[in-house]
This record gives structure tokens, sequence and C-alpha cells, in this order.
């Protein structure tokens, strides 16, 4: 028989759990049983892989200390891994006793926690251990607190020898119908192997920046996309454009498929057309891309789009007027 115990805490010489952890092993270690304890202070930068050591137990120890609320950051990353990569088909007959002992409020609520979790994930439960501690001393040395240590070791001894059964919970039929978030569909190799590479930062980063490029890859071919059927529209206003000397004037297109105005500005013999934004121009147009390559094709002027209500203008209708002058399409 094997049993892992998860410590959660932080380590600290003072803390209560350590020391009814370790009165435990000594009560398994009578008993012939293996026990294997992980720190998940210490293993922080592979928690992820940690569910793979499910495998080998046929029970756990979820142990840890209620310092100011809930079960700590190093318990919740762990029950997060067994969500997402633990063989949920193994934890269905892996035993579950918490230890949850505190300095503060909340050791209930927190025992309360692992144990829904652990029903969650499709384990089996087993009567654990709360309490608080005011002076570890003290607790250290009352025999009867020792007593109900050892009788709590002997019950997930027992469970596990007997392979006791649950009684059904409805945290199971609340997953069963309400729960939508579905697990990862894989194989238990193909679970253990996404684990690690989840745990390992360098292979992270190495994601991250992949995805970066891609990121970069595409938008620089989004922009040369719009560049490239934004240069169509300049490259039309300019070739069909004819000199006036009165026309002096500064118009901004809005088309509708397209995210930055066409700016158009006119001086005498000279054209300016680009892609941007230009502050108190003369006239203010907004039109579909479609009635503006009608325009551009000589299907229509700029006066029968904006008679006809295809196109709407603001500003000086006299410059308005212009744009057919100037341009011939």
């Amino acid at each position: 028989m094997r049993i892992n115990i998860y410590y959660g805490g932080r380590g600290l010489i003072d803390d209560p759990t350590l020391y009814v952890i370790n009165k435990m092993q000594q009560v398994f270690d009578e008993l012939r049983v293996e026990t294997v304890k992980y720190n998940l202070f210490e293993q922080k930068n592979s928690i992820m892989t940690l569910p793979q050591t499910l495998k080998a137990a046929d029970g756990i120890i979820l142990a840890t200390t209620v310092e100011w609320l809930g079960i700590g950051g190093y318990m919740q990353m762990f029950l997060d891994a067994c969500w997402l990569y633990a063989d949920k088909e193994k934890l269905s007959s892996v035993y579950m006793q918490p230890v949850v002992m505190s300095t503060t409020y909340g050791e209930r609520e927190a025992s309360l926690t692992l144990s829904n979790a652990w029903t969650l994930l499709g384990g089996l439960e087993c009567n654990g251990i709360c309490g608080y501690v005011d002076d570890l001393a003290s607790f250290e040395v009352n025999e009867d607190y020792s007593v109900l240590i050892e009788k709590a070791s002997e019950n997930l001894y027992r469970a596990i020898s007997q392979k006791l059964k649950n009684m059904p919970t409805s945290n199971m039929a609340v997953k069963q119908n309400v729960l939508r978030t579905k697990g990862i569909e894989l194989t238990p190799q193909e679970t253990e192997q996404l684990s690690k590479f989840a745990s390992d930062d360098r292979y992270v980063k190495k994601q991250k920046a992949d995805i970066e490029e891609l990121a970069s890859l595409f938008k620089a071919k989004l922009d040369l996309s719009d560049n490239t059927a934004g240069m169509e529209y300049i490259n039309d206003f300019k070739s069909h454009f004819e000199s006036k000397n009165e026309a002096i004037s500064s118009y901004a297109f809005t088309i509708s498929d397209k995210q930055k105005k066409l700016i158009l500005e006119l001086n005498k013999s000279e054209i300016n057309c680009y892609y941007g934004n230009k502050e108190n121009v003369d006239v203010e147009i907004k039109l579909t891309s479609q009635v503006m390559d009608s325009i551009i094709h000589g299907k229509m002027t700029f006066q029968r789009a904006f008679m006809s209500g295809e196109m709407t203008a603001k500003g000086d209708f006299k410059i308005l007027r212009l744009l057919d002058d100037v341009f011939t399409f």
C-alpha cells in the first residue's frame, strides 16, 4: 500500500500541519505502509507534473495550513493540475483524506473545499482532520490530540484496505448535469506529456515567442493587404486628376470597409492622397466601397451619388461639386 502526502503550506517550523502529517507518517510506518511526501512549495515549478504521481498511490493526504483565507495558492495549483492533467479513471479509485490546520479562522471551510474538489475530480473521500492551533507547543504535548491523529490515520488505512465505498453525493450529479467546462480528451500518455510541457518554462516561453512571431507575420500581411487595397484608390485619383487653378481644397473620405480615412488634398496643380487623419478638412464624405468603385469606374459621379443618398457629405458643398470637375473618371 502506498499513500502520497501533498503538503501545501510554506514549510514554516511552527506550522502545525507539519506536526500532524509527521505523526501520521509514524502511524503508517508501524502499519508498514509506504508514504511519499511532496512539498508543493519546493516543487512549485513542476506542480503541473505532480498529478502523474497519483498513478502509484492507493490513497493520498491533502494537507494545508490556513494562514489567512482558503487552502493556499500551492494547493489550488495542484488541484487545478489534477483537473487538467490527471488520469480521471485512476482517480476514481484513490482515497483522499484532508488535513487542515489553522492559525486563524477557516479550517472547516478549507477542509470542505478540499473534499468538494476531490469529489468533483471523481475520487473517493475519507474523513479527515481539521483544527485550530493557537499554541503549537501545547498542541504537541496533548495526548488526546495525538490519539485523534492516530485514529484518523487508521481510518484512512482501513478505508483503503477494505475498499470502502462512499455514499452518492449531489456534487457528482451537479458535475454531470450542470458543469459546462469540459476536460481535455487525451490519452493518459498524451496527458502526461502535456503536463510536462506545461511545467517547462523554456517550452512555454518558446511557444509564446512563436505565437508572437506568427501574430506579427499575419499582422504584416494584413497591413500589406490594406495598403495594396488603399493604393488602388490613391493611384486612381492621381491618374485621373486634371489641374484646376481654383482647386485648393481638402477632402476626407470615410469608406465603409476601410479602417482609416482617405485624405485628398488639392492645391491647384498638385494632389496629395493618402490614408490617415486630417483635421479641419473642407468636406467630409461617407460612402461604401461599392459606391466608390462605381465612381472610379465612371458609372456614377460624386454629384449623382450625393443626390441619390448613396453618399453623404458635410462641409462646403461648393467645394464638393469641384470633385467632378477635377477628376474625370
